[in-house]
C-alpha cells in the first residue's frame, strides 16, 4: 500500500496554489478569515463536484467521516455546514471565475492543436446559451418568468479541445444576442452560432473586428442576391450566393455584402440556408463547419449531467456563481490532466474513477490506467462522452 498522498491531494497538485492566491489577494477573499480561507472553500466545493454530494448536509458528513484524512488532503480549516454555506454567500465568486480562466488558458494551450474533424489553421469557437432553471421562491434574484427562475449560461467554446473559452452567466431574462456586446472578437477566428445570434449590426461589428461568423439565416430574413458562385450539386450545396440585406434598416446595420449558402442534409432530409462572411471556404466547409456547433450542446448536456450546477448549495446569485465557477474549473482540471498523464479514456470515465478513489493513496496514474481502455457506453447516452 502506498502510503503518500491521496488521489484528491494529487489532483489538486496539478492547480498553482500561486495563481490562486493572486486571485484570492485581488479581491481581500482571505480578509479577516482565520480558519476556514477560500482554498479549503474551494477544495471543499471540487470535493462535492467530483464525488457527486448533493448539498450541504451531504459534504459536510462526507468530509466529517474523513476528518482524519482532510490534512492529508489539504483541506486545513475545520468543515461545517455552515461555514461552507456562509463562505459562498460572501466570498466574491470572481475569485473562482479568475482562477477557472487561468486553467482556462492553460487547457487551451495544451489543446492547441488537437484535431476537431476539420483541416483548419483557423481556432473555431461555437457560441450558445443554456438555461438552468430555478425555483422562484428561493432565487427571485435570477429573473425569468412569471412563475420561475432561471439562469443563463453563456458558453463561447473553442472546438480545439472542447474547452470553454469564454463563460458568461446572467439571469434568465438576457436575450442571447447581447452576450455579442461583451465578447472580444478575435482577429481570423471563425464563430458558429444558431439563428439567436442574426442580428445585422452585431455581426458587421464582427466583420469589422476581420472576425468571421457562420450562422443560420431565419426564414424572414430579406436579402438580394448579387450573383451566384459555381456548386457541386452532390456535395449537398445547393446554391452559394453572394446577397446583401434588401429592407432599410438591414442595409444601415449591415452596408457589405454577404455569403449565403444552402445546404441539403440527407441524413435528416432538412434543408439549411447559412449565412457568413467568410467569402474564401469552400461551400461543403461552411456546412461542416456549423455542424461542429452541436459540440456546445455537448458540453451543456454534459456538464449538467456529470457535474453539479442544476442543484445549488446556496441561494445567493454569489453561490450560485460560485458554483458553476468552480464546476467549470474542475472540467478543465480534468480535461489538463487528460491531456498531461497521455489518458486515452473520456472524461466520463476519469471522473468516475475519480469520484471512487479521491481517498486511497495510490499514485494517480496507476488509478487512471486500471481500467481497460475501450469505448466506453458510459450511461446509455454516448453522444454526451466528449473526449472520446
Amino acid at each position: 500500500m502506498n502510503s503518500g498522498k491521496t488521489i484528491f491531494a494529487q489532483l489538486m497538485e496539478f492547480l498553482s496554489h500561486y495563481d490562486f492566491q493572486k486571485c484570492v489577494e485581488r479581491y481581500g477573499g482571505n480578509h479577516k478569515i482565520q480558519t476556514f480561507s477560500c482554498w479549503d472553500q474551494f477544495l471543499c466545493m471540487a470535493f462535492a463536484q467530483l464525488t457527486y454530494r448533493e448539498g450541504l448536509r451531504d459534504i459536510e458528513a462526507c468530509l466529517r467521516v474523513a476528518r482524519k484524512k482532510l490534512y492529508h488532503m489539504g483541506i486545513r480549516g475545520l468543515v461545517s455546514r455552515n461555514t461552507l454555506a456562509n463562505a459562498n454567500r460572501v466570498r466574491d465568486w470572481r475569485i473562482y471565475a479568475d482562477f477557472a480562466q487561468v486553467l482556462i488558458a492553460e487547457a487551451r494551450e495544451l489543446y492547441a492543436e488537437e484535431d476537431f474533424g476539420l483541416e483548419l489553421e483557423e481556432t473555431a469557437y461555437a457560441l450558445d446559451a443554456s438555461t438552468i432553471d430555478l425555483c422562484l421562491t428561493l432565487f427571485p434574484w435570477a429573473k425569468f418568468r412569471k412563475t420561475k427562475s432561471a439562469v443563463k449560461m453563456h458558453t463561447l467554446l473553442d472546438l480545439r479541445g472542447n474547452i470553454p473559452s469564454v463563460v458568461i452567466i446572467t439571469d434568465g431574462k438576457v436575450h442571447d444576442v447581447n452576450i455579442l456586446d461583451e465578447i472580444t472578437m478575435e482577429a481570423g477566428a471563425i464563430y458558429i452560432m444558431d439563428r439567436a445570434y442574426l442580428d445585422f449590426a452585431r455581426l458587421y461589428a464582427m466583420d469589422q473586428a476581420k472576425a468571421f461568423f457562420v450562422t443560420r439565416a431565419k426564414k424572414n430574413s430579406k436579402l438580394t442576391r448579387v450573383y451566384s458562385n459555381p456548386i457541386d450539386k452532390a456535395t449537398g450545396v445547393q446554391c452559394d450566393q453572394i446577397v446583401r440585406p434588401k429592407n432599410a434598416k438591414s442595409k444601415m446595420d449591415y452596408p457589405d455584402h454577404l455569403r449565403r449558402v444552402r445546404y441539403f442534409d440527407k441524413k435528416k432530409k432538412k434543408r439549411l440556408v447559412f449565412l457568413t462572411n467568410n467569402l474564401v471556404l469552400p461551400a461543403e466547409k461552411i456546412a461542416e463547419l456549423y455542424r461542429k456547433r452541436w459540440q456546445v450542446e455537448l458540453f451543456f448536456k454534459w456538464i449538467k449531467q456529470h457535474l453539479r450546477i442544476k442543484k445549488f448549495f446556496g441561494n445567493s446569485k454569489n453561490a450560485v456563481k460560485t458554483q458553476i465557477w468552480i464546476a467549470i474549473s474542475i472540467y478543465v482540471l480534468v480535461a489538463i490532466i487528460k491531456k498531461r498523464m497521455k489518458l486515452d479514456h473520456s472524461l466520463y470515465t476519469i471522473l468516475q474513477i475519480l469520484s471512487v478513489t479521491l481517498f486511497e493513496k495510490t499514485p494517480l496514474l496507476q488509478a487512471l490506467s486500471k481500467i481497460e481502455n475501450k469505448k466506453e457506453e458510459d450511461d446509455g447516452c454516448r453522444q454526451l462522452v466528449l473526449f472520446d
